[in-house]
C-alpha cells in the first residue's frame, strides 16, 4: 500500500483550501457604485483601467433596498464608491458608518440643479440620470474623481470620457426626434411615483399625476389622492400610465379600470437589466421612449 507523506496532505489541504476560496465570491472590484446604472456609466469612464461593480444588484428599488452584511463588506474593500447623491442612497448611511477602510467618494448629482416637492420643500427629486444631459454631468464627476484616485490614468479616463459624452449628445438629440412623433397636447405623464420630473422639463412633458405623490415609493396613497388622481386623467384625457419594471400594478390597474387608460408595466427607471431590453443606459433610455412614443402618438 502507497504511503502519503503528511507534508503532500498538507499541500493538497492548502490547495483545496484555496480553490474554495476563489470560488466562494469574486474579487473586490476597483469601483463599488450605488447601482446598475451608475456602474454602467463608471464602466465607460474606467474602460479597462479599473474594474467595477455595483452594490445594489439588477432590479433592485433603491427606495426600498434592504441593506445586508455582505454590503458593508463590500464597501469596506472598496478603493472607490460612486453614489448618484441628492438623498437617493438612504440605505446607505448605516453601511457607511459600519464600513471600515478608506475609499474615494464620489457623488455623480454634484453641482446640477435639484427639483423639489412642491408641498416639502425639503424632499429633493434624486431621478436626474432620466434626463441624459444631467448624465453628461455625472460622467464630468465620475472622471474628475477617478483622476483624483488615479491621477497616472487622467488620460484615458478623459478620452473614454468624452467619447461616452458624445454618445450621450448623440442619445439627447435621438429622443428629441421621437418625441417630436407626440403632439404636444398628448405629452402627458402620469407615473407610480414622482420620478419623471427632469426627463419632462428637458423633453416639454405635462406630468398630470402620480400614483404615489412622493419621490419615492415607499409612500402610500390615500384614498383622496387616488380620487384626485383619478380626476386629473380625465381632465387631461391622458392616454396612459407609466410604471417601472418593480412597481407593483394593482393600483394602477385600479385607477386604469375607472378611467379607461392603459397600464405601460414595462418601464426601467432605477435599474438596468440582465441582457435587454436595459443592458445599459443609453438601451434603457431607448426602450422608456419607445414605450412613451407607443403609447403617447
Amino acid at each position: 500500500m502507497k504511503r502519503i507523506s503528511f507534508i503532500n496532505v498538507l499541500i493538497t489541504v492548502i490547495l483545496f483550501t484555496g480553490v474554495l476560496a476563489s470560488c466562494s465570491g469574486v474579487a473586490a472590484p476597483d469601483i463599488l457604485t450605488s447601482s446598475t446604472i451608475l456602474a454602467d456609466a463608471a464602466r465607460n469612464v474606467a474602460g479597462e483601467r479599473l474594474t467595477v461593480g455595483s452594490l445594489l444588484p439588477v432590479g433592485a428599488d433603491p427606495h426600498s433596498y434592504q441593506p445586508t452584511p455582505q454590503d458593508t463588506a463590500k464597501i469596506s474593500k472598496s478603493k472607490v464608491l460612486v453614489i448618484n447623491g441628492a438623498e437617493y442612497e438612504h440605505f446607505l448611511q448605516e453601511l457607511l458608518a459600519n464600513a471600515g477602510g478608506k475609499r474615494t467618494l464620489i457623488e455623480a448629482s454634484t453641482s446640477l440643479n435639484l427639483r423639489f416637492e412642491a408641498e416639502d420643500g425639503n424632499a429633493v427629486d434624486p431621478h436626474l440620470w432620466l434626463d441624459p444631459n444631467n448624465m453628461i454631468v455625472y460622467v464630468e464627476n465620475i472622471r474628475d474623481g477617478l483622476v483624483q484616485f488615479d491621477p497616472a490614468g487622467a488620460e484615458v479616463y478623459q478620452s473614454n470620457a468624452n467619447a461616452y459624452i458624445a454618445e450621450l449628445e448623440e442619445l439627447n438629440a435621438w429622443i428629441n426626434g421621437q418625441i417630436s412623433q407626440i403632439p404636444t397636447p398628448r405629452r402627458l405623464l402620469v407615473t407610480n411615483h414622482e420620478s419623471f420630473g427632469y426627463f419632462a422639463e428637458r423633453y416639454g412633458f405635462t406630468i398630470v399625476g402620480t400614483v404615489v405623490e412622493s419621490f419615492s415609493t415607499n409612500a402610500s396613497p390615500s384614498a383622496q389622492q387616488m380620487t384626485a388622481l383619478v380626476d386629473q386623467i380625465k381632465l387631461y384625457e391622458a392616454p396612459a400610465i407609466f410604471l417601472d419594471a418593480s412597481d407593483n400594478p394593482a393600483l394602477a390597474q385600479q385607477i386604469a379600470a375607472e378611467t379607461g387608460v392603459k397600464v405601460v408595466t414595462d418601464l426601467h427607471l432605477e435599474s438596468l437589466t440582465e441582457g435587454a431590453p436595459a443592458a445599459t443606459y443609453i438601451e434603457m433610455m431607448k426602450h422608456n421612449v419607445n414605450k412613451l412614443v407607443e403609447a403617447l402618438r
